[in-house]
């Protein structure tokens, strides 16, 4: 076989009638006639030597050999239109997409960004809150806000943020009855099941060792996310272990109180993620500063606790 390539053309039809399994629908995705995208194919075949598809009455099928080469041009084409996307963005100094966690979301950025676009109104942002693993040179986003130890981050500009502590806090209403460490073990406690991957772990029975009680919790209310599980300890729930990110706000507006001062710093922190060379982009560099400038904004609120590292008090 000719190791030319054929034309664009043709392979994208191809590509698209394979997708569809339907000549008809792929004439209408490409804005061409049906029997436009028939010659196109028809030549794919004559290029190829062998037949793509079989015509049958009312539908279409790939033969072996279209078979065989359907995932190939597929995927090119994927990686020509994320390069493509890639490219144009590279371009874009007015629109930022970020993405980060629901619960930082909820918890922490979404109170705050009336500010960065108060700041910046000419940046059009936008915002994915997931935590789905994302490819940042071919998805459409620009900056991920990841938390975990960065063993992911190779190859990216990732930019630490201080190690999160976490320590027990509740409704003020609740910390008229549970007013010492050791009263807590009658309390309803809350579980912050989002954070469990963390070695060595940061849980219940690791705080109480801190503070020189030795309690292994037996039941309590599990959530899967940590806004979930601050705002069951708005409500009056229970008492939930949480990180510094999670209730910097609950706490300074009175919706929850930290009564004890002892805090456990996880070996986990949020990192500041793009591409390398990205971080320079206009929009990128003033969301990365803002963003950084915010958490210093807060940090004055560590200096009324103990911090603890975790391996200090961690079993070995």
């Amino acid at each position: 076989m000719i190791d030319r390539l054929p034309p664009l053309t043709a392979l994208r039809a191809f590509e698209a009638a394979a997708r569809h399994m339907s000549f008809a629908k792929a004439a209408e995705e490409l804005n061409v006639t049906p029997a436009a995208l028939s010659f196109q194919i028809k030549s794919l075949e004559e290029h190829v030597g062998q037949p793509l598809f079989r015509r049958l009455n009312r539908a279409v099928e790939l033969t072996e050999i279209g078979r065989a080469l359907s995932p190939g041009i597929s995927d090119g084409f994927q990686i020509l239109t994320d390069t493509w996307r890639s490219v144009r963005r590279m371009q874009d100094n007015t629109t930022l997409t970020v993405t980060a966690g629901p619960a930082l979301t909820a918890k922490w950025l979404a109170p705050r960004l009336y500010d960065f676009a108060r700041k910046h109104p000419t940046i059009d942002l936008r915002f994915s809150a997931t935590l789905r693993v994302m490819d940042l040179a071919r998805e459409d986003v620009d900056v991920a806000i990841r938390f975990g130890y960065g063993l992911d981050d190779e190859g990216l500009y990732s930019l630490p943020v201080r190690k999160e502590w976490l320590t027990p806090v509740m409704s003020p209403e609740l910390a008229e009855r549970y007013t010492t460490p050791e009263s807590l073990i009658e309390a309803p406690l809350i579980f912050d099941d989002s954070i469990a991957f963390l070695r060595p772990p940061v849980d219940w029975p690791v705080w109480f060792r801190a503070v020189g009680i030795s309690f292994t919790p037996t039941h309590g209310t599990h959530f899967s996310n940590a806004d979930h599980a601050v705002d069951a300890a708005v409500a009056g729930a229970g008492v939930a272990l949480a990180r510094r990110a999670m209730i910097i706000k609950d706490l300074e507006e009175g919706r929850l109180v930290a009564p004890f001062k002892t805090a456990i710093e996880s070996q986990g922190r949020f990192r500041f993620l793009c591409l390398k060379g990205a971080e320079t982009r206009p929009q990128i560099a003033a969301f990365r500063d803002w963003f950084m400038a915010e958490i210093d904004k807060t940090a004055h609120i560590s200096d009324a606790f103990t911090i603890i590292p975790i391996e200090e008090i961690a079993p070995q």
